[in-house]
């Protein structure tokens, strides 16, 4: 499994065992205590490593919580969405975390988390953005109009499910949606993408993992 890169050279910890020594780095340890990063723009490489590892969270323990920390600007929506499904699939509770920045469908994401357990740190920024195309489209007139259907596609399905996971009407989404909305921790949570601000680790809930 290709994990986040943090830096160019990852800090390692050695455990001395009964049969010698274990090295393992950050990632390895926080996947351990059912901990999953997402620190880096969500495209098909980190939407499949963050689907394999709840996958693997699921299948080694499905009655226990995973929590999912977000910090990304956002990317495709096809990339989100798989993600986003594979969230909503595990039977696990997945508490999601921002930290940093959720922009995006990186927002969606985070609202997308088990309700109740969707939480921002105090310097959280997340922005509510309309999908656009990657890259610049060229070709065919018939071409530039399919493109053109899928977009308004990508759009209308963003705002269907920004709607159902804060609860706020279609209508209002869509109008949020023609320009960047950008929400600090407090507004995100009025918003409906997260439901409590914690300032620390022990305010989110008492022990990760446990139901």
């Amino acid at each position: 499994m290709t994990r986040p890169s943090a830096r160019h050279v990852l800090p390692e910890f050695t455990d001395r065992t009964a049969s010698g020594h274990r090295t393992t780095d950050p990632y390895a340890r926080l996947l351990e205590e059912r901990i999953v990063v997402l620190g880096t723009r969500i495209d098909e490489t980190a939407a499949n490593d963050v689907t394999a590892q709840l996958m693997y969270l699921e299948h080694h323990s499905p009655d226990r919580d995973i929590s999912l920390y977000v910090n990304s600007p956002g990317g495709p929506f096809h990339a989100m969405s798989a993600l986003h499904d594979a969230l909503t699939y595990v039977t696990c509770d997945v508490e999601t975390v921002c930290l940093g920045r959720a922009e995006g469908t990186a927002a969606l994401l985070l609202a997308a988390g088990t309700p109740g357990k969707r939480y921002v740190l105090p310097g959280s920024r997340l922005v509510l953005r309309q999908p656009a195309l990657p890259e610049p489209v060229e070709g065919r007139a018939s071409d530039l109009a399919v493109q053109a259907d899928e977009l308004n596609r990508i759009r209308v399905r963003t705002e269907e499910m920004l709607a159902r996971h804060t609860g706020r009407p279609v209508q209002r989404v869509r109008e949020d949606l023609e320009r960047d909305t950008v929400l600090d921790a407090r507004a995100a949570v009025d918003y409906g993408l997260a439901d409590r601000i914690v300032p620390h680790h022990r305010a989110a809930r008492p022990a990760t993992g446990a139901r």
